[in-house]
């Protein structure tokens, strides 16, 4: 036959029992500790007690007074009865040296002989015993009675064990309903204690909890996403380890306020919210990251639980598929004036003008001829130089020149393995794009929110200036525009995420730009260009022997 498993007893439970067997054993042991104290408190109150009282006795002038009359028990029995009754005390002997009894609570143990010790009080000395005499077992004390230095006669005062036991079990009483009481609250205590301990731990039993905090630990190591979690007072509780990649921040931050972290303020700002964000992008110094905040709520504000997903390779990826979109987009407008320009020199070629077509044909070839060949000539890394001439067929189809500096040169293979061409075409990609958009709001006046810093007329023909150098150990890209340049208010929140003339939805561009520059170990400058636009500066250095050619500087 096989009985049912049962469940272990749940952490609260176990806890609960072994409280309670604990204050059990505490309330006895004090207990225990009361009565032994309180019956040797008891026994030195009583010695005290009769000691005082033959102490009395042996030094009163009418005890020696009586004691030298023939019958000193006619005056001493009824004088010792009324100390015995007054003091509450068994008994009281007054007795001769030779131990013959003067006085007894029992008249008929008068002239008898008194049952104890007495060499001592006989040598000048009070003491105290424990003794069984004709009352039983009692705790007495013995001491002399002088009359001009000598001893006269012995005092004996005593009282019985019983009655200092049916004192002691009179407390024993008391001290056994405070116990109770102290047991009965110690036991209320310790259930609502673990009560409260039971509804924390949800009823688990300490295995229970073990592999809970195993699965827990494995959990939050092996996700990818990074987890961050805030208590009420706003400091880290919990971070994994792909949040503290996520967020560049060092071991030991567990404890740590958030505002403490040194996080661009528009992240440290949806962290410490106290509402929900959903999807938010952010920004730190070297990724994209998307933040989910979920307040922890119960009763009262408990903390904040934190997700981040890294968005960098994907908004580089979205990045890249914008370029091929507007490339597909500016291959598509050429084809459109290609067959208007072809059906042009059919045209001319039927009119009979055949030297008007071959001149209009060649005209377009040699403008087209002419910007490759330059890139060509001038930027021997091919990534760089397919995004030089798609962003200048881009720009040709919105009316905007893109020009490429005499000074520009960039070797095959200065540019070292090291340096990713992704970030190079998020950098120079970004940087003209803002440029042409500038521009050409420049000489059509559209655009929102346009910063109206030009104040002469505005440019004929919507220009704008890349450099490309490898030189002395740096690449240098710097693109310039005859826009309308950048206020200066705007200069130091330009590459703020969000920041944007064109509005809402838009300015990731230039942050991006910043991002990808620190991440390279560069930087990035903005300044008033040449033709009165904005011209922005980005310097990355190049690993030692990475072919870096060239003699000319910007």
């Amino acid at each position: 036959m096989r009985f049912p498993r049962t469940r272990p007893r749940s952490l609260a439970g176990q806890l609960f029992a072994m409280q309670v067997v604990l204050v059990a054993a505490v309330v006895a042991g004090c207990a225990f500790f009361a009565y032994v104290s309180g019956s040797g408190q008891a026994k030195e109150t009583a010695t005290r007690q009769v000691r005082t009282a033959a102490l009395a006795i042996a030094g009163s002038p009418s005890v020696r007074e009586a004691i030298r009359t023939p019958d000193p028990s006619a005056v001493l029995q009824p004088y010792a009865e009324q100390v015995r009754k007054d003091t509450g005390i068994a008994f009281v002997t007054i007795m001769d040296p030779h131990r013959v009894r003067w006085t007894h609570p029992h008249t008929e143990r008068i002239g008898e002989s008194f049952l104890g010790h007495t060499a001592r009080a006989l040598r000048g000395e009070t003491f105290s015993e424990t003794y069984t005499g004709t009352l039983g077992p009692s705790i007495r004390v013995v001491t002399p009675i002088r009359d001009g230095g000598r001893i006269v006669g012995l005092v004996s005062a005593g009282i019985t064990v019983e009655r200092v036991s049916s004192q002691v079990r009179a407390q024993l009483g008391a001290l056994g309903l405070a116990a109770g009481a102290a047991l009965a609250l110690g036991g209320l205590g310790t259930y609502v204690i673990n009560a409260r301990l039971r509804r924390h731990t949800h009823g688990m039993n300490a295995a229970e909890l073990s592999r809970l905090h195993d699965y827990h630990e494995a959990t939050l190591h092996a996700v990818r996403e990074g987890l961050l979690m805030l208590d009420g007072q706003r400091r880290i509780a919990l971070i994994n380890d792909a949040g503290r990649e996520l967020l560049g921040l060092a071991p030991g931050t567990v404890g740590r306020r958030v505002a403490e972290l040194d996080l661009p303020a528009p992240l440290t700002g949806a962290l410490l919210a106290s509402e929900e964000r959903v999807d938010e992008v952010h920004l730190t110094a070297d990724r994209v990251i998307v933040v989910n905040t979920r307040p922890v709520v119960g009763g009262e504000r408990r903390g904040t639980v934190v997700t981040l997903r890294d968005h960098t390779e994907l908004q580089a990826l979205s990045g890249e598929l914008d370029s091929e979109r507007g490339f597909t987009q500016a291959l598509r407008s050429q084809a459109h004036e290609a067959a208007n320009r072809l059906h042009t020199v059919v045209s001319l070629i039927e009119l009979g003008r055949e030297e008007e077509a071959v001149g209009f044909a060649t005209a377009e070839l040699e403008l087209a001829q002419a910007l490759t060949d330059r890139v060509v000539g001038a930027v021997g890394e091919p990534v760089l130089a397919a995004l030089l001439l798609g962003k200048a067929a881009q720009a040709n189809e919105r009316g905007v020149e893109l020009v490429l500096a005499d000074d520009s040169l960039i070797d095959d293979g200065a540019l070292p393995a090291t340096l990713p061409q992704r970030d190079l075409v998020t950098i120079l990609g970004n940087l003209i794009d803002n440029a042409v958009d500038a521009a050409s709001e420049a000489v059509t006046g559209s655009g929102v929110g346009v910063p109206a810093q030009r104040t002469g007329p505005r440019p004929a023909r919507a220009r704008v200036t890349v450099t490309a150098l490898a030189d002395d150990g740096e690449l240098l890209l710097r693109v310039a525009d005859n826009g309308a340049g950048v206020g200066p208010d705007d200069a130091a929140e330009v590459f703020r995420r969000g920041w944007s003339t064109h509005g809402a939805g838009r300015g990731l561009g230039l942050a991006l730009v910043r991002q990808a520059a620190h991440r390279n170990g560069g930087a990035v400058v903005l300044e008033q260009g040449p033709d009165g636009g904005a011209e922005f500066t980005v310097r990355l250095p190049l690993a030692r022997g990475g072919g870096v050619q060239g003699e000319r500087t910007p």
